[in-house]
C-alpha cells in the first residue's frame, strides 16, 4: 500500500515485489553499481529499475511550506531546482559537488545517498568486515580515505555528501516496500559499522527509498556547504560540512568524509557557535572540542585538520552574524 492508504501503481508494485526476493536492489541511474563493478563480481546484485517511477520522481512543496524530493531525481536536477536553490542553497550545493557534471546528469539522490562505501579494500572485494572477513585491513595498511571519528570493527567514511547536507537540514526520509510504508530522520537514517555490517542505512532488504522532505523551518538564515580536500579540489575526495544556522536562532554543523556517516557535532558546540562574541581562542576551542573523539589512523590525521579549518571558519561566520 502507498503511504496515502491507496493500491500501489502497477509498476511500483511490481518493483517492491521484485526487491522483497533475495539480491535483488534498486537501481535509479546506476551510476555507483557500474563504479563498483557490480556486474562483473562474483554475487553480482539482480537490477529493479526504479529511475522511471513517477512515484520517485518530482521536486513539490508541500502545504506545510516544506519541500518533497524524489528519491529518483538527478543530482543534475537539485541542484539547479529553482526551489532548492532558493530555499535550499546547501543542498543544492553539495549535489553539485557531489559528482563531476557528466555523473551528475544521470546519478540519483537515492543512489547516492544509499552508495555502498568506497574503501579499495571494499570495492576490491578485499576480505573485509564488509565483504565476510573478519578484519579491517584499514587498520594497518594504506588508509589516507578512511574515519577519524566513529569508527570500528570497520573504518569506512560514509561518500555521500548530500547525505551530510540531509542531515543539517533535519530532512526526513520516506521508505517503503511490497507492504509497508515508514518514514525515519536523516539523522537516523544512516548507522554505524558496530550496529550492522551488511549494510550502512535502515532500509532493509525490501525496501527502497522513496523521496527525502525538507521541513520548512530550515529554510532562510545561514546555509553554507563546503568541501575541502588535500588540495582544496572540488571534486574527489576529502572533508566536507554542512551548515545550517536558521533563522529560530539554531545551528546544525554536520562533518562529511570523517566518520561511516554524517557526523553531526556536539549540540554544546553548535549552541556557543550561535551565542555571538566569540574570539578567535574561543573558536579555537570549540573546533576542537568538536573533534575531541577523533581517533585518526596513521594516514588520515590531515582529515582532522581539514575539518578543524572547516569549523572554524563557519563558527566564526556564525558568530559574525550574532554581533
Amino acid at each position: 500500500m502507498s503511504r496515502s492508504g491507496q493500491p500501489l501503481d502497477n509498476r511500483l508494485a511490481d518493483a517492491l515485489a521484485r526487491l522483497a526476493l533475495p539480491g535483488h536492489v534498486p537501481v535509479g541511474g546506476g551510476t555507483d553499481l557500474f563504479a563498483a563493478g557490480g556486474e562483473s563480481q562474483p554475487h553480482a546484485p539482480i537490477r529493479v529499475e526504479v529511475g522511471g517511477l513517477p512515484e520517485l520522481l518530482g521536486i513539490t512543496t508541500l502545504p506545510d511550506g516544506g519541500l518533497r524530493i524524489g528519491a529518483a531525481c538527478s543530482l543534475d536536477d537539485i541542484a539547479n531546482h529553482a526551489l532548492v536553490r532558493d530555499g535550499y542553497p546547501m543542498l543544492a550545493a553539495a549535489c553539485a559537488q557531489a559528482a563531476p557534471p557528466s555523473l551528475r546528469a544521470t546519478a540519483t539522490l537515492g543512489g547516492n545517498v544509499a552508495q555502498r562505501p568506497r574503501c579499495a579494500y571494499f570495492r576490491a572485494n578485499v576480505r573485509c568486515h564488509k565483504n565476510g572477513g573478519t578484519t579491517c585491513p584499514a587498520v594497518h595498511g594504506e588508509n589516507p580515505h578512511h574515519a577519524i571519528l566513529e569508527g570500528g570493527p570497520c573504518w569506512m567514511v560514509h561518500p555521500s555528501d548530500p547525505a551530510v547536507a540531509l542531515v543539517a537540514l533535519d530532512a526526513t526520509m520516506e521508505l517503503g516496500s511490497a507492504t509497508a510504508s515508514r518514514t525515519v530522520p536523516a539523522s537516523a537514517f544512516f548507522v554505524l559499522p558496530s550496529a550492522r555490517l551488511d549494510r550502512e542505512s535502515v532500509l532493509q532488504g525490501d525496501e527502497m527509498l522513496f523521496a527525502a522532505t525538507l521541513p520548512a523551518q530550515s529554510r532562510g538564515g545561514m546555509q553554507r556547504f563546503t568541501k575541502r580536500g588535500v588540495d582544496d579540489a572540488s571534486y574527489g575526495d576529502g572533508v566536507s560540512l554542512a551548515v545550517a544556522h536558521r533563522t529560530d536562532g539554531e545551528a546544525r554543523l554536520v562533518l562529511g568524509g570523517v566518520a561511516p556517516r554524517p557526523y553531526r557535532v556536539y549540540t554544546s558546540v553548535e549552541e556557543e557557535a550561535v551565542s555571538g562574541g566569540l574570539d578567535d581562542e574561543t573558536i579555537d576551542g570549540l573546533a576542537e572540542r568538536a573533534l575531541l573523539d577523533a581517533e585518526p589512523l596513521a594516514g588520515n590525521g590531515y582529515r582532522v585538520d581539514l575539518a578543524a579549518g572547516l569549523l572554524r571558519d563557519a563558527i566564526r561566520e556564525i558568530a559574525a552574524t550574532r554581533q
